[in-house]
This record gives structure tokens, C-alpha cells and sequence, in this order.
């Protein structure tokens, strides 16, 4: 991306600091990595720096008992002389203009020792059942198909992508006021590129099962001519002049971009510089994040798919709170060029659509290195799957609140012939502790706002920014050691199942260690008065999402949950809001 910070090259003189002294936090930090690290030593330095301008060995002296030390008077001299070389480095490397675009030299591998796969492909997935449905009579059955039924349309011609992306335009116009899903409209691109497709298909140029179909982007994927703006007051209308690899593929797949879709500001919940977005099963209800617009738009009808990305959540939660299917690809699967950064070890981009089939769909065009991310690989993957269900082995997390005769999941699963076993989470490490990685990462990625006391319009991310500030060098690396063992830990239990049934409380776990997580609709329960589906989410070996969405697959064709679709009409018409919408 062509952005940079606003940097003005004056190193921390905005703090009240002049450059020849050591600035506050730049003490904190250096002390830090010479792990001198708890925050009450920090603290106490920072008070002492802050009254004399400078570290001295006076200063080490008082601090030592906080930190558990005995320093000689040598060793105080050597700190204090350590110190100033290193705050003067930090300084030095702050003067330097970088780019919001540009990652550590450091990249996180959730299977080390993986070798490239040779021979990877991308595009050659097909619908298990490509059919060609009937027509259905009214445009709101046609909105809420599935891109597997929808692509048949399509390619015979039965439907035009034209009439698909004005029909999908319309109603993210119509809905979006009650719904708050919609950053951008990108209607004059969107027509282009649903004419040309029209005129491709005609001439019998039939790129796959994506060609021709609407889809919605969150705005955190960039995109040449519109803004891109990351849910943030601060990037409203911000111009990025280049192409998101996911967006690039989904374009020679011939996919038709209808709209940017809202996410919380820098990808933190549900609430952005537009509002709140809402869940479309009930619109008191927030959609969740931060794939907020792109969960609520598939599953309210708007878009054929959209594409979302997660951290820590951010499409199984949204998925969740709107009925959706997900999924999460196993960390690297998909390139993140083009998107915006929030942690460089834990970022990952993956589809939202009304069925697994068509997440399956989705992540064959997505998938695969690039070249400009460094984490991106080859791996293999085949739609349809190969071989059968019948004898896989499914782990599933037991629940006090719900024994194993409560959970119709489960019982789907034993009927499709599925060998179910009960399994334990790894404990031997504090998986919510290892989470310091990502509060320096985001600081890190953001460092400027903090500098610059921007808080406005950002969530709860200004006190996040600030805690990561104060992390040690020595205690990232302790935490990325602790992830190491709980990479080895789900490793070991994955040996003994091909798939697991999730309990919520894996969430953490499984964004560390970069497991493909498939998250779909079950049943419908009364939420607060009105129905709503209830979420199922299923964790499968690392590169292994075939295995993992032929379960999920399985289990909603045997239920029809999926199927199922909010009365957004209706909510519309209770809500009295008028029919205009978002701007092209």
C-alpha cells in the first residue's frame, strides 16, 4: 500500500523531550529488554526519569528490589551506560518514515519444517452437485441461494450477472440503513465487471463456479479507485493504490466486487465510523467483529460471499451472531498483501458465505503463496473432497452445561458414520497469557496514533496501544517460546483426531497456533425474544481444510440449517427507516 505515517521526523519531541535526552517511554523499554521488565519497576523508573531528564545509577539503584535484583556498582554502571546507547538507537530508528504496509522481518510458521507442495493449483474446485436449478420465482429465493446454486444460474445463462449484481446492489442499498453493513458502493466497477463476465460466458469463456457472482470485501482489503479505510475515523477516505492479492484472485476468477463492507474500527468489534453494524436475525443486536459487514451482508442476502479476515475472532464470532458459514484457514493459507496489518503473527483472511460448499468455493480461488506475503505457501487442496467420511475421527470438547445427549451436533456427526471421541484441550500452557504478542504486535503496527494521542473513534484499541508499549523485547520472546510449546501440544492431540467438535473456550489456542477452524449455523434458539441459529464450529489439522469442510458440508446437508434465512423484510418495515443507502 502507498500509505505512511505521519511522521515527522522529530523523534519523541511531541512527548516534551528534547532529542539529546532520553524520552520516558524509550527508558521503559530499554530497561525492559535488559530485563529489568516487571511494570512496577518500570513504573518506578519512569518516575525517576521523568524527574531528572536522564537514567543514572542512582535510579537502577532504588529500582532493583522491585525487579527481584542485586546489582554490583559495576553492573549499575554498565546499565546506565547501556541505556543511553540503546535510547539513543531508539531514537535514531523513530526518525525513519514506516510505512503501515511493511511487516517485521520476522515471520511466524505454525508448522515449522513445511516444505512446499509441488504441483498446487488454484481454481479447479467445482460444486459437488452443479446442477442446474430452477429459477426461483421471486428475487428474494434468488438473493439467499448459495454460490453453488447460483454459479449454475449463471453459467447457463439462466441468470445474467448483470441482473445478479443490480438485484444485490438494490438490496444492500435497501438494508444497509437498519443494518449498517455497507461502507462503499462500488457500483460502476461492480457493472463493468459483471458486463464482462455476461459477455464471457456468451462467448463460452466460463472461468469456474465464482465467475459472475456478487461479493462484498471488508474494508480493510484494498482495492485501486476506492477508499479503504479500516473502520477508523482517522482513515476515512484513504486511497490505497494498489490490489489486495485476494482481492486480484477473485478478480481473475471473475468474481464481481458490489461493496467495501464495514468492520470495527482497526478491526475491534462491531462499531465503526458509520455506526454499529447489526445482526440480521435481529437488528437490536450488534453483528459482532470485526468481519462485522461481511457476516451480516451474506447472511442477510446481499452479497453472494464476502471475504473477512481474523486475529483473534474475528470471522467465527461474526459468523456466529449472524447465522453465517465461515471459514478461518489455517494460518498462512491465504496471502494478506494488500490488507491492512493488525498482528503479523496471527492475521489471516478467509471467505464468509451461506454455506460451507461455498466457502470451499471461495478459498480454491484464495489460497496459495503470492510472492509478497512471506507467510503465504502452497499447499493442497481438493473440492470435492476425496474418500469417505465414514471412520474419520472427531474429537469434541466436553461441556458441564451440556452432556453429550444434549448436543445434536454431536449425534449428526455419529449418524454420518463418524468415530467421535472425547478430548482435553492442552493446559500445560497459559494460552490467554501468550496474547502479550499480540498487544506489542498491534502497538507496534500503531505505534504512530499512540505517539500522536489519537483516541477518537478507535474502541478500546488506545488503552490496548498503550499496554503493548510497556512489553519487554525478553517477554514477547518468552511468550513466542510458550507458543512454541502449545504449537507442540496441539500437535500431539491432532495426531489423534482428524477433525474436533469446538467449545468456544478454543478460540485463543487455535488463533495461536493457526488451525482451520470451519464455523457454521445449527439450529434455531430464542436470543433475547427472537429466534436465532445456534453456532457450531469445527477445528481440523493444520493445511487440512478439505477434511475439515467435508465434515462441516456433511453436517448441513443432513441438517438444512444453513438454508434457513432472517425476515430482514420484515425488520425493515418495524424499524420504519427509508429505502436510501450508501453512495457510489
Amino acid at each position: 500500500m502507498s500509505i505512511r505515517p505521519n511522521d515527522d521526523g522529530n523523534g519523541d519531541e511531541r512527548a516534551g523531550w528534547p532529542e539529546r535526552e532520553p524520552s520516558r517511554r524509550a527508558v521503559l523499554a530499554t530497561l525492559g529488554s535488559l530485563g529489568l521488565g516487571t511494570a512496577t519497576f518500570r513504573r518506578a523508573l519512569a518516575a525517576q526519569a521523568a524527574a531528572g531528564g536522564e537514567v543514572t545509577v542512582a535510579m537502577v539503584h532504588q529500582a532493583e528490589w522491585i525487579a527481584g535484583l542485586s546489582l554490583t556498582e559495576k553492573e549499575r554502571d554498565q546499565t546506565v551506560k547501556e541505556l543511553k546507547g540503546t535510547i539513543g538507537s531508539f531514537q535514531s530508528l523513530r526518525s525513519v518514515a514506516i510505512p503501515y504496509d511493511v511487516p517485521p522481518a520476522l515471520s511466524f510458521v505454525p508448522a515449522p519444517g513445511l516444505r512446499p507442495a509441488p504441483g498446487v493449483e488454484r481454481g479447479k474446485a467445482t460444486p459437488i452437485d452443479d446442477t442446474v436449478p430452477a429459477r426461483p420465482s421471486n428475487d428474494e429465493d434468488l438473493a439467499f441461494l448459495p454460490v453453488s446454486k447460483l454459479a449454475a444460474l449463471v453459467r447457463s445463462r439462466r441468470v445474467r450477472s448483470t441482473e445478479l449484481t443490480k438485484l444485490y446492489l438494490a438490496r444492500l442499498r435497501r438494508y444497509d440503513p437498519i443494518l449498517k453493513c455497507v461502507v462503499t458502493l462500488t457500483e460502476d466497477l461492480a457493472l463493468k465487471q459483471a458486463a464482462a463476465a455476461d459477455a464471457e460466458i456468451a462467448a463460452g469463456k466460463y472461468r469456474g463456479p465464482l465467475h459472475g457472482i456478487p461479493w462484498g470485501a471488508k474494508d480493510l482489503i484494498a482495492y485501486p479507485g476506492y477508499p479503504t479505510g479500516w473502520g477508523a475515523p482517522q482513515f476515512k477516505g484513504r486511497m490505497v493504490d494498489e490490489k489486495a492479492t485476494v482481492a486480484a484472485r477473485l478478480e481473475e476468477a471473475g468474481a464481481v466486487l458490489v461493496a467495501k463492507l464495514s468492520l470495527g474500527a482497526l478491526a475491534m468489534g462491531d462499531k465503526w465510523y458509520g455506526g454499529q453494524t447489526r445482526s440480521p436475525w435481529d437488528p437490536r443486536r450488534g453483528s459482532s467483529g470485526s468481519s462485522a459487514g461481511s457476516a451480516s451482508a451474506v447472511a442477510a442476502g446481499l452479497v453472494g460471499f464476502a471475504i473477512g479476515s481474523e486475529t483473534l475472532g474475528s470471522i467465527v464470532s461474526p459468523s456466529r451472531a449472524c447465522g453465517a458459514s465461515g471459514l478461518r484457514p489455517t494460518f498462512g493459507r491465504v496471502s494478506r498483501h494488500g490488507c491492512m496489518a493488525l498482528s503479523w503473527s496471527m492475521d489471516k483472511i478467509g471467505p464468509i458465505a451461506r454455506s460451507i460448499e461455498d466457502c470451499a468455493l471461495v478459498f480454491d480461488a484464495i489460497h496459495g503463496h503470492d510472492g509478497r506475503d512471506a507467510t503465504a505457501v502452497d499447499q493442497p487442496f481438493a473440492w470435492p473432497p476425496k474418500g469417505e467420511l465414514s471412520g474419520l475421527k472427531i474429537g469434541y470438547i466436553e461441556e458441564r452445561d451440556r452432556p453429550f445427549e444434549r448436543r445434536e451436533e454431536l449425534h449428526v456427526l455419529k449418524s454420518l458414520g463418524l468415530d467421535l471421541r472425547p478430548i482435553e484441550l492442552p493446559s500445560n500452557v497459559p494460552a490467554r497469557d501468550i496474547l502479550v504478542m499480540l498487544t506489542a504486535e498491534c502497538a507496534a503496527a500503531f505505534d504512530e496514533l499512540t505517539r500522536n494521542h489519537v483516541t477518537e473513534g478507535l474502541n478500546e484499541w488506545p488503552a490496548t496501544f498503550l499496554e503493548g508499549q510497556f512489553i519487554p523485547a525478553v517477554e514477547y520472546l518468552r511468550a513466542a517460546r510458550a507458543r512454541t510449546l502449545l504449537m507442540r501440544s496441539m500437535a500431539r492431540l491432532m495426531e489423534t483426531v482428524d477433525v474436533y467438535v469446538g467449545s468456544g473456550d478454543d478460540l485463543v489456542i487455535t488463533n495461536l497456533t493457526g488451525h482451520p477452524t470451519a464455523v457454521f449455523p445449527g439450529p434455531l434458539r430464542d436470543i433475547n425474544g427472537r429466534p436465532g441459529p445456534r453456532s457450531i464450529t469445527l477445528t481440523g489439522r493444520l493445511y487440512d481444510e478439505s477434511t475439515l469442510m467435508a465434515v462441516a458440508h456433511a453436517y448441513q446437508e443432513a441438517t438444512g440449517y444453513h438454508r434457513l434465512h432472517p425476515p430482514v423484510e420484515r425488520f425493515l418495515a418495524e424499524d420504519g427507516q427509508g429505502k436510501s443507502g450508501p453512495q457510489t
